[in-house]
């Protein structure tokens, strides 16, 4: 995922998204939130899982810009 495309992420992304953001796959991040130990805060809504953009972005130390 480019710079570019990680500053146009809405407030909060699917599991999906914030794997391919890390460079991970889908089914390992997955296993890291039932772990304990995926390395981005998630919010887990019935069985909806949704990340937090600013935490994502906080983890890759991306600064979105000014504005």
């Amino acid at each position: 995922m480019t710079l570019e495309e990680l500053l146009a992420l809405p407030p909060t992304v699917n599991v999906t998204t914030a794997a391919r953001a890390l460079g991970i796959g889908v089914h390992k991040a997955y296993k890291l939130i039932k772990e304990g130990s995926f390395p981005v805060q998630t919010l887990t809504m019935g069985s909806t899982v949704k990340v937090p953009t600013a935490a994502l972005w906080r983890v890759l130390e991306v600064t979105p810009p000014a504005g």
